[in-house]
């Protein structure tokens, strides 16, 4: 059990004062208008969006996936996290292609880049998706931090899980988009600084670097200082095969539009930075902080199995870092780490709040259900929208048990099938709206089939992560391949307008041509 000292109770509640005076004081300016509400009026200079979407994706559950796969796999377990990748070459690529439409979501977004009913059916299927994908998250994310609360204090998992959530749904229902990016720059500070005191404790805890080269290699485990310390090529817990598997999905991932959790909170900074250059620079520099903070918590938990080398079970050492934090700070500092790790909570649950509202009031309520909503109405659904995706989140998080199991199936499975058509739809004309739209309906099917499904009920063997990626690569393409020739390309003019608007890379030549007769290259051209 944690005991707080004065200090500890100062620092949290000076946090807690901090992140809700946000909500009050930029009241004023998300109750301006949907865009305020959910991007910040489109103008904020690169670095706000960048510490944003670095502290957006640095929550509750981040150390305690990223300590599972260092805590099991050694120094090759960063390879999990190099997913994140994809960002810096999307940063200049499909980056400025989304940035450049006034789109405030991707749903939106499939709207300008197909069009008639697949368009239409596309747009409320994505956003739809979004809707229960942030509750989803938003889930697995509060019941780490319920987690977090019942080791260091006894609590039910159902008190951290709902506590400090709802604290932060204080300033998202109050200032919107404006209440999440400006709480996000400071949190992102808070966290950081926190990440670099603790991990640095836990490393001096466990005799520094030198000790713990030494005691790794007196107790054999020397093969967890090596970053390519892999199990075989295609056997073991770590082989060459997943390792390429997850290379060719980050660098090749950079020319589409990332996986079925990331991008969609890299969309929400992109169209919140005031011009191209800002939004490109916002997802670059977030990256680039995202990969550091991975090394810095990677040394650490080396620190951390040198001092708890015999856990066996999963849900308990993916708490390394926390016990870290929890068992060897001073008494003083511990309430400053516990105020980081709310903050590091507070920026993921506020940015998922937000995100999932404003799929559910642009692209559900504003698009099919009221078109003619005035401003304030809007902002009233956004709200409302706020609440019931932070009440679903509850349900979710009460059935999740361990971290690392639920974030490997949801990034790099369930996301498989749809990889591929999420470059497609950026780089090759051809590519439709029902190509798209099979994609993620079979995807979907496929992917519970083949990981829980069909293995429970003996059909098939339980195949590793990255045979099963191939799997649903492999088995989808079958599907929406045939559907794309099957069906009719994207009208020609909507396809132009896109083109001239957007100016994707890849095998847009049919489009170009167009342009040119029409032409509307030069146009394109001349566009800085």
């Amino acid at each position: 059990m944690v005991h707080f000292a004065l200090l500890d109770w100062v620092w949290m509640i000076l946090f807690l004062a901090l992140m809700i005076g946000c909500g009050v004081l930029f009241y004023r300016l998300g109750k301006r208008s949907e865009s305020d509400f959910f991007l910040a009026g489109r103008g904020l200079p690169w670095w706000l969006p960048a510490t944003s979407v670095y502290a957006t994706h640095t929550a509750t559950d981040t150390p305690m996936w990223v300590t599972g796969v260092i805590y099991k796999h050694g120094l090759t377990g960063i390879w999990y996290t190099f997913f994140a990748a994809w960002c810096a070459i999307s940063a200049f690529v499909s980056t400025r292609i989304f940035r450049r439409s006034l789109a405030y979501t991707q749903a939106e977004w499939q709207s300008l880049r197909f069009s008639g009913l697949g368009s239409e059916l596309l747009r409320g299927w994505i956003a739809g998706w979004q809707v229960f994908m942030n509750m989803f998250i938003l889930g697995w994310v509060g019941i780490a931090m319920g987690k977090v609360c019942h080791y260091a204090f006894g609590w039910p998992l159902w008190v951290g899980l709902i506590v400090f959530s709802s604290v932060c749904a204080i300033y998202v229902l109050a200032a919107g988009y404006w209440g999440v990016v400006m709480a996000d720059f400071q949190q992102g500070v808070i966290a950081f600084a926190a990440i670099l005191i603790v991990s640095v404790w836990g490393l001096i805890a466990a005799g520094g670097p030198v000790e713990i080269v030494h005691k790794l290699t007196e107790s054999g485990q020397a093969w967890r200082l090596n970053p390519f310390h892999f199990s075989g090529w295609f056997s073991g817990d770590f082989p060459i095969a997943w390792f390429l598997t997850m290379m060719f999905i980050a660098l090749i991932g950079g020319f589409g539009m990332g996986t079925s959790i990331d991008w969609y909170t890299e969309a929400q900074r992109i169209q919140s930075a005031r011009t191209v250059r800002d939004a490109s620079y916002s997802i670059w520099w977030g990256t680039a902080l995202v990969v550091m903070r991975n090394s810095i918590w990677a040394a650490a938990i080396l620190g951390f199995f040198v001092l708890f080398p015999d856990i066996q079970k999963a849900s308990d050492y993916e708490l390394g870092w926390f016990r870290i934090g929890f068992e060897y700070l001073p008494a003083g500092m511990v309430g400053f780490f516990f105020s980081a790790i709310i903050a590091i909570h507070l920026s993921t649950i506020a940015s998922q709040l937000n995100l999932g509202a404003l799929y559910a009031t642009r692209d559900i309520y504003h698009h099919y259900v009221n078109p003619e909503a005035s401003e304030k109405r809007l902002i009233w659904v956004g709200r409302i929208s706020t609440f019931m995706i932070l009440v679903g989140s509850f349900i979710f998080g009460l059935m999740m048990e361990e971290i690392t199991k639920w974030l490997i199936f949801a990034l790099w499975i369930m996301a498989a099938g749809v990889w591929l058509p999420n470059i497609l739809q950026v780089i090759w004309w051809r590519f439709n709206a029902w190509s798209y739209l099979a994609s993620w309906i079979a995807n979907l099917g496929l992917s519970w089939l083949v990981v829980w499904v069909l293995p429970a009920f003996g059909i098939i063997p339980e195949l590793p992560d990255y045979l099963q990626f191939w799997v649903l690569i492999l088995l989808t393409a079958i599907i929406y391949l045939p559907i794309t020739f099957m069906t009719k390309a994207e009208n020609m003019d909507h396809l132009v307008k896109f083109y001239v608007m957007s100016r994707p890379i890849g095998f847009w030549g049919p489009v170009r041509r167009e342009a040119e007769k029409r032409g509307l290259l030069e146009k394109i051209i001349n566009i800085k």
